[in-house]
């Protein structure tokens, strides 16, 4: 099987998985991901993460955080750029997820960054994906 898109693979597993209440999900590792499953944690997203290693490229396994009733911290995933279509925002340009309550995940010449972040080094990118 070949896949197109890693990373909706990625937001596609987190995000059944919240909705069935999984404690954690693996998902096949790359850099990217390691990335934003990264920021995932420093936005307080997720519990935390481990890399696994195996013969191939590793697994990421990604703990998933819920409140005292149990619904999961994460409301929303969508992927914004995709292989057919990259979208790339200006800093000028860069979106508000929820009027702030969530963020946008972009790839610039700073690295992999929050649409915060690349606010504060006035950069600008391709727009992965939505957060809330």
């Amino acid at each position: 099987m070949t896949m197109t898109d890693p990373i909706a693979d990625l937001l596609t597993r987190i995000r059944n998985s919240t909705k069935s209440k999984h404690k954690y999900v693996d998902v096949p590792a790359s850099n990217i991901k390691r990335k934003i499953v990264k920021i995932m944690l420093d936005q307080g997203f997720i519990d935390k993460y481990v890399n696994i290693r195996d013969d191939k490229q590793g697994v990421l396994r990604v703990y998933l955080k819920y409140d005292e009733y149990g619904k999961s911290l994460i409301s929303g995933l969508q992927r914004v750029s995709k292989p057919g279509l990259r979208m790339y925002s200006d800093v000028s340009e860069l979106p508000r997820i929820k009027n702030n309550f969530g963020m946008a995940i972009l790839s610039t010449s700073k690295g992999v960054i929050t649409n915060k972040k690349a606010k504060e080094l006035n950069v600008g990118g391709e727009v992965l994906c939505y957060i809330w």
